[in-house]
C-alpha cells in the first residue's frame, strides 16, 4: 500500500496557535524546547478545569469523571506504547522521573554493581546516575565519537563484558546530536549482559511514539510538552523490573505498579488532558488511513507519516548547512538518521544569532540545553553553545525555506 502524505493544512488546523496573533506569522523552530499544544488537549485541560476540578475517584460526579479521565489518558497512552495501562504512570517532569528512578537503583544495587552512562544524553539522563557513584556503584561512561557525536554499539560491548553491569542508561536520540541510535540492538546487548535499560525518548518521541515492547526497552520516557500537550513526564516501567525495585512512593500504594516511583500526588487536569494526544494521534490516523483497531498499529502508522514529512522537509536545512564552510553541523547530514532537531556550531557566540533569527520572524534559541556533557565531547565551546533549529511534523517546507533564507542573511 502507497504511503500518504502528510495534509498539512489538516494537521496545522489542529494546533490554535497557528491563528494567534503574534505566532501566526512566525516560523517555530524550538519545538525541541517544546512543541505547540494540540486543541484536544486544549478542550480537554480546559474541560477538566471547568467541570471537574476536585478531588477525583470520590463518590460523586464530577469526581468520577475526573477520575474516569485520568485512567483513560493511561490506558490509552500505554496501549499506543504497546505496554501495560499499569506500566505507564506520570510525573511532573521527565528530570523528576528519572531523579526517583535513580533512588530506587540506590536502593537495589550493591556496591561493586555497575550502571553505564553515555556522554550523549541530556543532563536529565545522566547526573541522577553519575552520582549512584557516592554510594559505592561503578559507573561507567560510554564514550561518543568526537567527531561525529555517534554512539557507537561496538563502544558498549566491552564494558558489559564482565558482567557486573545492571543498568544502561542511553537516549533514543540526542537533543543536540540528533541521530537515532539503534534502540532495539543496544537493548538486545545489555539485556544478554544481565542489565536493564533505560532510554530516554524526550527528543524522539515527538517525532513519533515509540512501540516499547518491540524495542525491548525497560523503562522508556518522554515529555508530554514535547508531545503536543501538558507538561508532563511520562514514564513507562516493564513489570519484570519495576516489581524488583524497591517503592518509592507512599508506603500502602507500593502494590499498585503505577504508583511505585510516584512520590508526588499527581496534577489531575494535566493527567486527565494528555488522553488528548491520542485523541490527536487517533485524529491524523483517520484522516489518513482505513479504520485500525489496534492502538499500537495506528500509532506506528502516525509515527512513519510524521517520519517521512520531517525527514523531506528537513533534507534542504541539513544540505545548505553541511555546504558552509562557516559552521559546523552536528550530527548526521542524512535526513532518515535524524530527528529533525538540528543544532550547529558557529564558532562565536550562538544567542546573539538566535536574536538576528527572531528579528527576521524565526524562533529559535541557542544555548548548550542541558547537553554539556555530548557538546563538551565533541569539543564545542560551551561558552558559545550552538544555535538549535528544531521542527516537526507540523512544520512546512515553506518554514525550511524561510528559514534558509533567514540563515543566509544572518550568517
Amino acid at each position: 500500500m502507497t504511503q500518504p502524505s502528510l495534509d498539512l493544512s489538516h494537521v496545522r488546523a489542529q494546533f490554535p496557535a497557528f491563528s494567534q496573533p503574534g505566532l501566526r506569522d512566525q516560523a517555530f523552530f524550538e519545538n525541541a524546547g517544546g512543541s505547540y499544544a494540540c486543541v484536544q488537549v486544549i478542550e480537554r485541560l480546559a474541560r477538566f478545569y471547568r467541570t471537574r476540578k476536585v478531588q477525583p475517584y470520590a463518590p460523586y460526579a464530577a469526581a468520577q469523571a475526573g477520575g474516569e479521565e485520568m485512567d483513560e489518558a493511561r490506558a490509552r497512552l500505554a496501549a499506543m506504547l504497546a505496554v501495560a495501562t499499569d506500566e505507564l504512570s506520570f510525573g511532573p517532569s521527565t528530570s523528576a522521573n528519572t531523579y526517583v528512578l535513580a533512588q530506587a537503583f540506590r536502593g537495589a544495587l550493591k556496591p561493586g554493581e555497575a550502571v553505564v552512562v553515555t556522554s550523549q544524553d541530556h543532563e536529565a539522563n545522566s547526573g541522577p546516575w553519575r552520582r549512584l557513584a557516592a554510594d559505592g556503584v561503578e559507573v561507567r561512561a560510554w564514550q561518543i565519537d568526537r567527531a561525529t557525536g555517534q554512539l557507537d554499539p561496538e563502544r558498549l560491548a566491552p564494558l558489559l563484558a564482565d558482567g557486573r553491569v545492571r543498568l544502561v542508561a542511553f537516549p533514543h536520540c540526542s537533543n543536540v546530536v540528533g541521530e537515532i541510535n539503534p534502540v532495539a540492538e543496544i537493548v538486545a546487548m545489555a539485556h544478554a549482559a544481565g542489565a536493564a535499560t533505560c532510554v530516554d525518548g524526550v527528543s524522539y518521541a515527538p517525532h513519533g511514539l515509540p512501540n516499547v515492547a518491540a524495542l525491548g526497552a525497560d523503562i522508556y520516557l518522554f515529555s508530554a510538552y514535547k508531545v503536543y500537550g501538558p507538561h508532563q513526564g511520562i514514564m513507562v516501567i516493564r513489570r519484570a523490573l519495576a516489581e524488583r525495585l524497591p517503592n518509592q512512593g507512599h508506603w500502602f500504594n507500593g502494590d499498585v505498579l503505577f504508583k511505585r516511583f510516584t512520590p508526588a500526588g499527581p496534577d489531575h487536569a494535566q493527567v486527565a488532558a494528555c488522553a488528548g494526544i491520542v485523541d490527536y494521534f487517533d485524529d491524523l490516523h483517520a484522516h489518513h488511513f482505513a479504520p485500525g483497531p489496534d492502538p499500537a498499529a495506528r500509532a506506528e502508522a502516525v509515527h512513519d507519516l510524521m517520519r517521512a514529512h520531517e525527514a523531506r522537509i528537513v533534507a534542504p536545512l541539513l544540505d545548505f548547512l553541511s555546504d558552509r564552510n562557516d559552521l559546523r553541523l552536528i550530527g548526521p547530514r542524512d535526513a532518515a538518521r535524524r530527528a529533525p532537531t538540528v543544532a550547529v556550531a558557529l564558532g562565536r557566540d550562538a544567542e546573539p544569532v538566535a536574536e538576528a533569527l527572531a528579528r527576521e520572524g524565526i524562533n529559535c534559541w541557542a544555548g548548550d540545553f542541558y547537553a554539556r556533557r555530548p557538546l563538551e565531547a565533541m569539543g564545542v565551546d560551551i561558552g558559545q553553545g550552538v544555535l538549535r533549529l528544531s521542527a516537526v511534523h507540523y512544520t512546512s517546507a515553506e518554514d525550511v525555506a524561510r528559514l534558509i533564507a533567514a540563515l543566509g542573511r544572518v550568517l
